[in-house]
């Protein structure tokens, strides 16, 4: 009887770390960041031959509870998403579950972006959303955003994601381009949060 190999398990992606085959079951550290177990399992994605992974940090001189009031909002990504004109929630309240369309600006390979919430715990600051439609080239993407306090009242933003590569595009080329948007956003969150906390009578 012939011996048939079992299908591989596709390779893990783990931020501060190598890529680790075989233990997809096994929760992982985030070594680089500090982070706990129960969160840096968020971060660690199961890639595809025909996908990429990345991972993205930023650091924000802000208290977490400040920036999570931002990322948070799952209604209103334009706060500090500049790709984004607009967002209409099409189902949903706000938790896990909802639906939201977002239009794009201008200029980009995009014109909407059809994304349900998967993830929104308010105690660890974790924000999990996937794309579920629209109009844009980026399939089966998914993002996992989360925050950590540093010394100071500042806080780290970590956002990882995997995504489909592209008909006629590299893996390389599909991570620059999403890194790039993502890159954007942090800094721009950054910017968001610390400007809050300088206003006067803002809770820190």
């Amino acid at each position: 009887m012939p011996h048939s190999s079992p299908k591989p398990s596709p390779p893990l992606h783990r931020i501060g770390g190598k890529p680790v085959s075989g233990a997809a079951s096994a929760p992982g550290r985030c070594m680089g960041h500090g982070v706990s177990n129960v969160v840096s399992r968020h971060h660690e994605h199961a890639v595809e031959a025909h996908q990429c992974c990345s991972a993205l940090v930023q650091h924000v001189a802000a208290p977490v509870a400040m920036v999570w009031s931002v990322v948070r909002r799952f209604d209103q990504p334009q706060t500090y998403k500049h790709f984004v004109k607009s967002c209409h929630v099409i189902d949903g309240d706000g938790d896990v579950g909802t639906l939201r369309e977002v239009r794009i600006v201008s200029g980009l390979p995009a014109a909407t972006s059809r994304e349900r919430l998967e993830i929104l715990d308010d105690e660890r600051h974790v924000l999990s959303f996937r794309v579920v439609g629209g109009e844009h080239r980026l399939a089966n993407y998914r993002s996992v955003t989360t925050l950590h306090p540093e010394a100071e009242g500042c806080t780290v933003v970590v956002e990882s994601y995997v995504v489909d590569v592209p008909a006629g595009n590299t893996r390389e080329d599909t991570r620059v381009f999403v890194d790039t948007i993502i890159r954007c956003n942090l800094q721009s969150l950054a910017r968001t949060a610390e400007n809050l906390a300088k206003r006067p009578g803002t809770a820190k």
